[in-house]
């Protein structure tokens, strides 16, 4: 995990913002005007936080709801520890955890293997809400459910997280 930080730049302010990808697994904060960006949710949840204090944003890919017996360093992998990790970040370079504000995408039910119960999708979102809702994070937009994959991009200079979805209109939350 890198921190992206503004005093780090020699670019003037023409400069287009860093793109920074990250994959299934993986998180990213920045308190810069970075675009953080993921693709390939289906059943994953993209979690990005937002402090409209200080600016410092991150963006979280997690796969499964919960880290019962997680490997060292797979935190982000989970939606309950992936949420808490981003949000511990955000803490270290100097959000606000009064003004932070998250917005949510994912969690499709691509393929159900559920037998009735609920699938994976729906799974991840439920842990994402209750982790959020114990560290008093409100969610201020979300994009969730459904069976179609998404594609995030967070901006962070604004808060806004573009979702681009197949066959659908893309979306600012």
């Amino acid at each position: 995990m890198k921190v992206y930080d503004r005093s780090q730049s020699d670019d003037g302010p023409e400069a287009e913002p860093e793109r920074v990808k990250m994959g299934i697994a993986e998180y990213e904060v920045t308190a810069d005007d970075a675009e953080l960006t993921t693709s390939g949710l289906g059943s994953c949840v993209g979690v990005t936080l937002y402090d409209t204090e200080t600016g410092a944003a991150g963006l979280v890919h997690v796969m499964l709801p919960v880290a019962e017996e997680m490997d060292e360093g797979k935190a982000a992998k989970f939606a309950d520890s992936g949420t808490q990790v981003l949000l511990d970040e955000l803490r270290a370079i100097g959000a606000n955890p009064a003004t932070v504000e998250a917005k949510i995408a994912g969690g499709s039910d691509m393929l159900d293997f559920s037998e009735g119960g609920s699938g994976i999708g729906d799974r991840n979102v439920e842990q994402v809400r209750a982790t959020l809702a114990e560290n008093d994070v409100p969610i201020v937009a979300e994009d969730v459910g459904g069976d179609h994959g998404r594609s995030l991009r967070l901006e962070a200079a604004s808060g806004d997280l573009i979702v681009k979805s197949a066959n659908r209109e893309k979306r600012t939350l």
